[in-house]
């Protein structure tokens, strides 16, 4: 009941947000939370729960980038019509990729998927149908609503709002099912996992299709919202190591640590961009690192984690606190 109720007040303050805050750069700043807690969400799936740290999600995200963009580039259609696509194709390179790069463990997984995120980003680079590097953007023709195309950031923030919450809704159904408490085990250790009967590759296979086809719903959202992916947009390595340090800056294997990471670090990025502009691109990174430091050092478990234990140790001292003046009681 007390998960559910704070779920219900995180909702409602969320609602309440571009309401409350009505300038275009606080909607526009909180549509850009909700759109990378989503994909954060997604990476959480097999990085948080199932323990395996990808870094090259950014594949997934530009699969739904490009989906979506070509559908509008190509044919001139709604860019809602390239997001199955998006899905099928993330899908489809999840499988291909993670039935050999699963059995690896540890920095070796991590290294894998960085390896063949790059090597993607090379071949889309080089690839003209896909706009090389360039990139696509849509054609010179008048967009209107079935296109998702608003001017004002409003629109964008209540729809991200109901993906996201799609998308928590989704993992929370995962974590309470038999392939959550799989991926549980599967975390804690594979070898004891395995030993007990528990399928661990075909399931952490299963979670990272899931969380690849998650993953190109937000890469899609992403290029609706800008109408525009090039190589270093849709593809960057940066944009899997945001997902990573979101996810564990609130809490990796916490259904609302992404969404928490999410809303310390997009207002960070952005207020130090319209601070510094140009001349801070470079700070970016070392942001990153400095959080990256912080986070293994103080407080591997996040910021959730910490907030969890706090309460946990607020509540003992009540109790005790309580058993004291009961027994000191006349």
């Amino acid at each position: 009941m007390r998960r559910l109720l704070w779920a219900s007040v995180l909702l409602a303050a969320a609602i309440a947000y571009p309401l409350l805050f009505s300038t275009p750069f606080h909607q526009r700043l909180g549509a850009l939370v909700l759109l990378y807690a989503i994909a954060a969400s997604a990476w959480n799936i097999v990085g948080g729960y199932a323990g395996q740290v990808s870094v090259g999600h950014v594949v997934f995200f530009g699969c739904g980038a490009y989906a979506a963009m070509g559908a509008y580039a190509h044919f001139a259609l709604s860019p809602l019509v390239g997001i199955p696509a998006g899905i099928v194709f993330a899908v489809a390179i999840a499988a291909i990729i993670g039935v050999p790069t699963l059995r690896l463990s540890g920095h070796y997984f991590s290294m894998a998927t960085i390896a063949v995120a790059e090597l993607v980003r090379l071949v889309v680079t080089n690839t003209d149908y896909l706009g090389a590097a360039v990139g696509l953007s849509g054609p010179t023709v008048p967009r209107n609503v079935f296109d998702l195309s608003f001017i004002s950031a409003l629109p964008y923030y209540y729809l991200f709002l109901a993906i996201l919450s799609l998308t928590l809704l989704i993992t929370w159904w995962m974590t309470n099912s038999r392939m959550g408490f799989y991926l549980r085990a599967i975390k804690d250790s594979e070898r004891a996992a395995r030993s007990l009967g528990a399928p661990a590759s075909r399931t952490k296979l299963y979670a990272f299709m899931l969380s690849a086809g998650l993953t190109s719903v937000a890469g899609a959202l992403y290029a609706m919202m800008f109408g525009f992916v090039d190589p270093e947009s849709g593809l960057g390595i940066l944009i899997s190591v945001k997902l990573l340090i979101m996810a564990a800056l609130g809490g990796a294997g916490l259904l609302f640590g992404p969404l928490v990471g999410a809303a310390i670090l997009v207002p960070l990025e952005e207020i130090s961009n319209n601070l510094l502009g140009g001349s801070g691109a470079g700070l970016t990174f070392v942001v990153y690192g400095a959080i990256i430091v912080l986070i293994a050092r103080f407080q591997p478990g996040g910021v959730l984690a910490l907030a969890n234990r706090l309460w946990e140790r607020r509540g003992k001292a009540a109790k005790a606190t309580l058993e004291a003046g009961a027994s000191h009681a006349p």
